[in-house]
């Protein structure tokens, strides 16, 4: 404990190699980052795309906790089912909350885990798209925090709101560690690139790629105010 450092909560790869008491618990902590994420308003801080790119990087050994099966396709399957399923109850936690305390939310004061302009900027987003924001938000951080919860807040279908919240969460999923996967395949056998040795780019590519959206729509909006 003594080696810890503060900086490591935002690093991906700290959770996914995360062991205690000597055991691999890098696969439970994927899936309770992705839950929390949605569920438990942590989304502004926790890794999430780049923390699936990992995980399908690291399928075997997070996988490993529970079983490793031969075929590779296989054992990205069932990670990327495992995660989309982790997003989906995430996602109905924060729907449900969002129900029962909607006005709640717009009343109370900003605290470490809560900002109210985050919630604010989720609700024109959602008002602009619609459904279709629960998609978007799912590949976008900070919206995906709060895209649930200002749909329950504004009382969306709930089946409408379970069609979109599983068909994002499972392409979110699917996509992120897919790529991760077969990509760190490519670059090992084309090129001789050990991904695994340049973790620290690809995090912050990662992060640009998904957070250079949001800065620039935000931006946007300023100027045009």
């Amino acid at each position: 404990m003594n080696d810890f450092d503060w900086g490591q909560l935002i690093n991906p790869e700290f959770y996914i190699t995360l062991k205690l008491g000597g055991i691999q618990i890098g696969l439970y902590m994927v899936l309770f980052i992705v839950f929390a994420e949605t569920g438990l308003f942590a989304g502004f801080f926790l890794p999430g795309d780049s923390l699936l790119f990992l995980a399908g990087i690291y399928n075997r050994e997070l996988l490993q906790t529970i079983f490793v099966l031969e075929n590779g396709f296989l054992n990205v399957t069932i990670l990327s089912v495992l995660v989309a399923v982790a997003g989906i109850f995430g996602n109905m936690v924060g729907y449900w909350f969002g129900a029962k305390s909607g006005v709640y939310l717009f009343k109370k004061e900003d605290t470490f885990w809560f900002k109210k302009h985050y919630l604010l900027q989720s609700k024109d987003f959602f008002e602009k798209y619609g459904g279709k924001a629960i998609i978007f938000a799912r590949f976008l951080p900070i919206f995906r925090t709060f895209a649930p919860i200002v749909a329950g807040i504004v009382a969306m279908d709930k089946k409408k709101f379970m069609f979109y919240n599983i068909l994002s969460s499972f392409l979110w999923s699917f996509l992120l560690i897919f790529s991760g996967h077969y990509l760190y395949g490519l670059f090992k056998e084309q090129w001789g690139i050990d991904l695994k040795e340049h973790i620290e780019k690809i995090i912050i590519i990662i992060i640009l790629a998904s957070t250079l959206p949001v800065i620039f729509k935000l931006l946007k909006k300023k100027v045009k105010s």
